[in-house]
């Protein structure tokens, strides 16, 4: 009996194997993960954007087990290294998606493949990370598109929950989650009916009072007569929050939704994020006096109110530069459109954001701001190896990205976007033989 069910596995293995060698390995390849670097590899002769220091033309960088060792115009190689010769190409670190649906939403029309928010309207205990679907369609697209990382962000209610910055390379959740929790989320309300602001900041208040009581009773066991305090998840998940260990995003937009979450974040003595900031233009000398960080959501679009001017959004990240603002820029939410994360930076290019400042926007700030940049955000020894190789200048809407690394990884650079054009590339062909 064993032997029999053995043979029938065995037959059936061979069928799947026979199958999916006549699929195409280029088919596989699209969600199949690197394996790691298994020898030292060098880039050498092309132009090396590090984001943090200067930009060397005809530069080398050099990592070993996913770890950048050294980056300049050396010639001392580690033995057995691959020397690859980037000339006429360039480097630069991987792009970093600081807020998005990618990998908790995959066809929107299809409820049971969107996993954006739970149930109730405070859930501080929800982790992103964990809802991760590591076979999405849209991790390869983000991938081949530049975003070695991406921050997986609940939505809905009034404390969504604990978002997470993935990487979009790995088998699981498991191993792509690069840090978490990145923030505690929460969706200000809307300020224009006074009754709705009014009991939405009591209940966000009540909430915040509900995590203190706990943390402090959770502090005190052990004391002798104090009794033993049950766990409740959803406010052990905001002790890191209370403790300052993590900040709050605040998703808000409109003017008085900014001023009323700043207040609100100096009473709770929080560290806030500002996400969204469409109206952030407006208070510019309140942020910078609270210090007050920005993630800014789409750059491309036209004014909110009829009054303002036309270019009012896309001028937004060069008066956040102007005025001394921590910011990065964080386009689309929508996982369809990640693949846009380097147009809304070339937009700002255009309305007098510097192009360097443009490219730490999508690098190295996002990483200051999410705490991740002891790994990530620009090319320097003892960074993980999360780079891009392109054609041309990376803000180029006509750029060509050729390769891309994640933790030293060189990952395959095949999506369905390219799956689909070979597809009907061939049904073209076969018309016209």
């Amino acid at each position: 009996m064993i032997r029999t069910q053995m043979n029938i596995s065995k037959n059936m293995f061979v069928v799947v194997i026979s199958f999916l060698a006549g699929a195409g390995i280029s088919q596989l390849s699209a969600q199949m993960p690197a394996p790691p670097q298994n020898s030292p590899v060098v880039l050498m002769g092309g132009t090396v954007v590090t984001v943090s220091g200067e930009t060397l033309k005809g530069g080398a960088v050099v990592f070993d087990k996913g770890i950048i060792t050294s980056v300049g115009a050396s010639e001392e190689f580690p033995q057995g290294a691959q020397i690859i010769d980037v000339s006429g190409k360039f480097v630069y670190p991987a792009m970093i998606h600081a807020r998005s649906s990618v990998g908790l939403s995959e066809i929107g029309r299809v409820t049971e493949t969107v996993d954006l928010q739970e149930h109730g309207r405070v859930n501080p205990n929800v982790r992103a990370q964990v809802a991760f679907n590591a076979e999405s369609e849209h991790i390869p697209l983000a991938r081949t598109h530049g975003i070695a990382v991406t921050v997986a962000t609940p939505t809905g209610g009034l404390i969504s929950g604990l978002s997470a910055a993935m990487l979009t390379d790995g088998w699981n959740w498991e191993e792509m989650t690069l840090h978490a929790p990145s923030a505690l989320v929460i969706n200000w309300p809307d300020m224009s009916d006074a009754k709705i602001r009014d009991a939405a900041l009591r209940e966000l208040d009540d909430a915040f009072l509900s995590a203190r009581r706990y943390m402090k009773a959770k502090h005190a066991a052990g004391i002798q007569g104090i009794p033993h305090h049950r766990t409740d998840v959803r406010w052990e998940a905001m002790i890191p929050v209370l403790e300052g260990k993590v900040p709050v995003h605040v998703n808000a937009n409109e003017l008085t939704q900014i001023q009323s979450a700043i207040t609100w974040a100096e009473k709770e003595d929080v560290r806030m994020v500002l996400v969204g900031g469409r109206d952030a233009g407006y208070v510019l000398p309140q942020l910078k006096e609270k210090n007050i960080r920005v993630i800014l959501t789409s750059v491309i679009g036209g004014p909110a109110r009829q009054w303002e001017e036309y270019d009012r959004s896309y001028r937004l990240p060069a008066m956040l530069y102007e005025a001394g603002i921590e910011y990065c820029i964080a386009g689309d939410f929508s996982a369809a459109n990640a693949i846009r994360l380097a147009h809304h930076s070339s937009s700002a290019v255009a309305f007098g954001l510097p192009q360097e400042e443009a490219v730490k926007a999508l690098t190295l700030y996002p990483a200051r701001i999410l705490g991740i940049d002891d790994r990530m955000g620009s090319i320097e020894a003892g960074k993980d190896a999360s780079l891009i190789i392109a054609d041309g200048n990376l803000l180029e809407l006509s750029t060509r990205i050729e390769q891309v690394y994640i933790q030293g990884r060189k990952v395959h650079m095949y999506d369905k976007h390219r799956r689909l054009y070979e597809r009907y590339q061939q049904r073209y062909n076969q018309a016209f033989e």
